[in-house]
């Protein structure tokens, strides 16, 4: 009878721990760069890249959680946020809010949003999302993450590394990047300094 109770306690830890182990996945990943990224990462988080030593994107296209074909390359001459998320993903049902109204925000200073869905089977868990959080952007289905792979220069993302963050400048170059959930705060200081530029 003693046992019981200490072999429930020992599977509660258990459970416990492989719960946060889960959550902790979500929103990890390196913030150091690597794949020679030239990011330089504040206290903050957010990670960026001066303007001289910025790599562009890969080709990022694909066809949208509506069934729309998109190129990340039409965004050319705009700053563009690119926000890679999954339904299943906690930190991204945080962060959802705060996108989805800096990007009306910011929508008139020549800012454009764009998600990135991934790891999710098929599309009916992210369009639900989608719905919740009434998302005003489209968002480019890659279940396997071949998009993050093929697209971004190595060291950019990762597909364990989920929410991401990426800014990319005009010229379509990686300005600034943050793994993890971002709220309205972060999202502006990784904006507004490439809306600024000239």
């Amino acid at each position: 009878m003693i046992l019981r109770p200490v072999a429930r306690a020992v599977a509660l830890t258990a459970i416990v721990t492989l719960g946060s182990l889960a959550l902790s996945a979500c929103g990890s990943g390196t913030s150091g760069g690597g794949g020679q990224t030239n990011f330089v990462t504040g206290a903050d988080g957010i990670a960026t890249v001066a303007k001289d030593e910025r790599k562009p994107v890969g080709s990022i296209t694909g066809e949208t959680l509506q069934g729309k074909p998109l190129d990340v390359a039409d965004f050319q001459g705009k700053v563009l946020v690119i926000n890679v998320w999954g339904s299943w993903c906690p930190p991204c049902r945080a962060e959802a809010p705060y996108l989805n109204e800096v990007a009306k925000e910011m929508k008139t200073k020549g800012v454009e949003f764009l998600g990135i869905n991934t790891r999710d089977g098929d599309k009916s868990a992210p369009k639900a999302f989608e719905d919740d959080y009434d998302i005003s952007y489209p968002s480019l289905f890659d279940p396997t993450g071949k998009m993050l792979l093929s697209g971004f220069p190595k060291g950019t993302v990762t597909l364990q590394g989920v929410p991401a963050t990426v800014v990319l400048d005009r010229n379509g170059k990686i300005a600034a990047r943050a793994f993890g959930g971002v709220n309205e705060n972060k999202l502006h200081k990784m904006i507004d300094p490439v809306v600024r530029e000239k």
